[in-house]
């Protein structure tokens, strides 16, 4: 009977198993089949040892000179669509044929074949061993069981320290065991401050037939259901359900080519990512481009960690690279203030309103299909009301 019991791996036993093998600094980016192992590694890896990192591949760099310092393995967590922000390291880097620098990949495998997932995650999770297999980077299925894991972890290194080149660790749905995070995340908190949702209300309040794009994870799905909620068409909003980091430069490829007010709803955690686009944006000089930046100091769809965004003086960043006007709000009556002052103000515009972390329980997801809320934004875009609309 024991066979047949679902088995779970416990974080503290596999945290234990990668020191014992040396491995004591840690980077990446949360991810929610990752969220309890990331959680034991912020509750118990000081803060010198352990860096959640604004993408990928950064994440691997850090790895990559971590190993150059002292000659360990470092260990990189991700999801498997932050892949891609770890290929030029991976084969510009680490390779065995330039640097010959190991490091234990461990990547939660979202979209794997034969389970339910988003449809961000369905291709990119079948093309996941094969990506793999292509970049020369040897894996292995963590199992969900102590002697399992012991067999691959030992595995791994093994290979690592003959090889001197990465190895990854793909990680299934809930193959860890139940870790709440003890450790409190530096977030923001003051009276009159709003949740995302009121924010988005606001948003929508002020710019009621503006083409929104919304960024990756709970914020386009709170659009979504505002708009059901107050019985609106989907057609003005464009949800960006993958390709975190990339909503502002989305809206601005819509801004340069529309003349109406495009407004991009940003995170602070996708913003972080690909902080360049900051300088794209303000270089192409667009005064019909309104950027909104929701900071509420956490990576909140995948767990809660920390994006560090606490301290970043998000208006000062945008001004130095060129933004025309650059706003920070955090009651409501400010947020309801500086969006009207967006408005008025020529862009590119930037406006972050700080944020208390969190999302209500019953959130759902979007019933539409990316194909039809791509149908219905474009054209709405193009003035074809009658064509498609939800």
């Amino acid at each position: 009977m024991t066979e047949t019991v679902r088995t779970y791996l416990n974080p503290a036993h596999f945290f234990m198993l990668l020191r014992a093998h040396g491995t004591d600094f840690f980077a990446g980016v949360p991810d929610s089949l990752l969220k309890d192992i990331c959680a034991y590694i912020t509750d118990n890896v000081k803060q010198s040892q352990h860096v959640i990192a604004a993408n990928e591949g950064t994440a691997l760099a850090m790895a990559a000179g971590h190993h150059l310092a002292t000659g360990k393995i470092a260990c990189v967590y991700l999801q498997n669509s932050g892949l891609g922000n770890t290929i030029n390291p991976l084969l510009s880097l680490c390779s065995q044929k330039v640097y010959a620098i190991p490091a234990l990949l461990l990547i939660g495998w979202r979209g794997e074949p034969g389970k339910k997932d988003e449809p961000q995650h369905l291709l990119q999770g079948a093309l996941t061993p094969t990506m793999l297999q292509h970049m020369g980077v040897p894996y292995e299925i963590l199992p969900d069981y102590a002697e399992g894991a012991f067999e691959v972890i030992t595995k791994a290194y093994a290979h690592m320290e003959k090889e001197k080149e990465p190895f990854a660790l793909l990680v299934k749905k809930e193959t860890f065991e139940k870790y709440r995070l003890s450790s409190q995340a530096e977030v923001f908190n003051g009276q009159d401050m709003l949740h995302r949702e009121e924010i988005l209300e606001e948003v929508i309040e002020c710019f009621p037939s503006a083409p929104l794009v919304t960024t990756t994870g709970f914020t386009s799905r709170e659009m979504f259901e505002l708009r059901v909620q107050k019985s609106q068409s989907h057609r003005h909003d464009f949800l960006t359900v993958g390709s975190m980091g990339h909503c502002s430069s989305i809206a601005l490829g819509v801004a340069l080519s529309t003349a109406q007010d495009v407004l991009c709803i940003d995170g602070d955690g996708a913003a972080l990512m690909h902080m360049g686009s900051f300088a794209t944006i303000a270089k192409c000089r667009l005064k019909n481009f309104k950027h909104v930046l929701i900071n509420n100091a956490v990576h909140d769809s995948v767990g809660g960690q920390p994006t560090g965004s606490v301290q970043i003086d998000f208006p000062g960043v945008a001004r130095a690279c060129g933004y025309q006007e650059a706003m920070r709000a955090r009651s409501s009556e400010e947020v309801k203030n500086s969006l009207r002052k967006l408005k008025e103000t020529p862009g590119p515009c930037f406006l972050e309103v700080q944020a208390l972390p969190g999302a209500r329980a019953d959130l759902g997801r979007p019933t539409t299909s990316t194909h039809q809320n791509k149908d219905a934004f474009m054209n709405h875009l193009r003035g074809r009301e009658d064509i498609l609309s939800f």
